[in-house]
Order: C-alpha cells, then structure tokens, then sequence
C-alpha cells in the first residue's frame, strides 16, 4: 500500500481498505447447540434469533422457582386472613356448646344449693355442683377468646417473615427466567450474518460466540493521507470511497484522524524523509450504503 496519494486528473486520491468491526454473539451460559437460526451470508433484523442451547436444567429450575413462589404467595395470604371459616365454625359450634353446659351448671348449682340449706344434700355434692359451674364458665370465656383470636390474621412478624420469603422467591424465579432466556439468543442489532462458529449438536462453552455480525455501522474504511494533508482535515469531513466493482462511488464522513505519524515504508526519520509521515484517517459510510462495502476490500479514497 503506498503511503502517498496519486493524481487523477489533477485530483489527489489516497489508497485505503475497508474493514469491519464484528459482534461476537455469545451466551453467558453453557450447552449443547440445540437450534442454529441463520446462515452465513444472512441479512438479519434486530431481534431476530439467531441460536438456542439446550435448556432441560434450566427449564426444570425455572418450574420448581414458580412452584415456590405459589407456595409462599399462598402461605402468605393465609397468613394474613386468619383461620378459614369452617374452622371458626368449628370454634362457634364449640362455644355454643359450652355455653349450654354452664347454664345448665349454673341451674344444678342453684338447686343444690337450696337442697343444702335444707339439708337434702352432702356438702360434698354441694361442693362438686360449684366446681361444674366454675369449669364451663370459664371453658366459655376461653371459646369466646379463641373465637376473637380466630378472626384475626398471624402476628406481624411472622407474616414480615413470609414476605422476605416471597420477595426471595420472586428473586429465585427472575433468575432461573434469566438463566433460561439466557439460552435463547437474538440479533442485538441488524446486520449481516458473517460467518457461524459452531455446528448443532456441539458444546459450547459460556461467553463463546456462535454468531460473527456486521451491524452496517460497523464498516468503516481507513486510508493514509501523508503530513502536508492532514493538517486540513477534520472530523466531519465528507470524502468520497472509490472501489471496484462498485456501480457509484460511496460518500463517507471523516471519524477519526490519528494524532501520531508513521513511517511507510520504515526509514530513520529526517528532514529529508518528512514526506514519508503518513496519517492513519478513518470514516464511515451511511449505514445505507455500508453494504456496498466489504471487509479487507482494496479502495481508492478521494477528499471533497
């Protein structure tokens, strides 16, 4: 590649190549490639999939993730609501009971005690009436408790408990969901599909890329222009690219000018050799016409 421009026409060009900067598509997790969307030569959208792993483990984990947080979610609404009804039934019918039997107490007791005064009774069996009595009235106060308690929900802190386990559930499930979405991987931008670096049925370790894309922004062409040029360059500079082949030549906008020379070919540097410095250049095509270009393409780059 020559550093120094040519003359066409009383027109200065420089001599450059394209290059493309790639999209290792990859996943954070391991597997067997189950599914290969695209091919070589592919044109893609955005989203569109481009490779799934075999996610077996990862399903099962996700499922068990959902279960438990059902399991937590419902614990923590029985929590919250007190007992079920039929077991406040249950309690209802129980203090119904008791309060018949100590009426019916409290009824003995007043006739034992007028059969004591008259002497038709042991201060024994007197003695046993009251107990009776005492008994189921005080099973009644202890229903009428468990009956308030009942319609209560559970103690704060057991139901701050049960929500720090939802929330830990919720957590357990957003990751397996990761973990399986993770096995399923889309284009993150349009491009082309370059080259594919894996066959179904391979193993495929975490973070190695399966897909090789060349989003159109990502084509750029770099050219050397020598020391008496660059210093009327700047980014934002229109140029025009000339390849072969090509129908019409490619506008291009300046990107980037190196802020140190180099030598080509390498010689000592001197006064005598200052023509020999070159700057690295570099700009990029619309995303439009990107395409028309192709990596390591030799092209011929003119400045307007």
């Amino acid at each position: 590649m020559t550093a120094c421009g040519q003359h066409s026409a009383g027109i200065a060009t420089y001599q450059g190549f394209a290059e493309g900067e790639f999209v290792y598509v990859s996943s954070s997790q391991s597997g067997t490639l189950a599914q290969l969307s695209v091919k070589r030569g592919q044109n893609v959208a955005a989203g569109t999939p481009l490779f799934a792993l075999e996610a077996v483990d990862e399903t099962a984990a996700l499922q068990q993730a959902r279960h438990q947080l059902a399991a937590a979610q419902a614990q923590l609404a029985d929590l919250q609501t007190g007992k079920r009804p039929p077991e406040v039934d249950v309690t209802r019918a129980q203090l119904a009971q008791a309060v018949a039997q100590a009426r019916m107490a409290a009824r003995q007791l007043t006739r034992d005690e007028a059969q004591y005064q008259a002497g038709g009774i042991s201060a024994q069996q007197l003695d046993n009436s009251r107990t009776s009595a005492a008994t189921t009235a005080a099973q009644v106060r202890e229903l009428q408790s468990q009956l308030v308690v009942a319609r209560l929900p559970s103690r704060e802190k057991q139901v701050r408990a049960q929500n720090e386990q939802v929330e830990a559930a919720q957590a357990s499930l957003a990751q397996a969901q990761w973990r399986v979405d993770q096995k399923r991987v889309a284009a993150p931008s349009a491009g082309l599909v370059y080259d594919t670096l894996y066959r179904v049925g391979e193993w495929v370790q975490a973070g190695n890329p399966v897909v090789q894309l060349l989003p159109p922004p990502n084509i750029k062409v770099r050219f050397f222009v020598p020391e008496t040029v660059v210093g009327s360059l700047a980014v934002g500079r229109r140029v025009i690219v000339h390849c072969d082949g090509c129908a019409a030549d490619i506008p291009a906008t300046v990107t980037y000018i190196a802020t140190e020379a180099e030598y080509t070919p390498p010689i000592i540097y001197s006064n005598e050799t200052r023509s020999k410095l070159v700057f690295l250049i570099e700009a990029h095509p619309s995303a439009a016409d990107a395409p028309k270009l192709h990596p390591g393409q030799p092209v011929t780059v003119r400045l307007q």
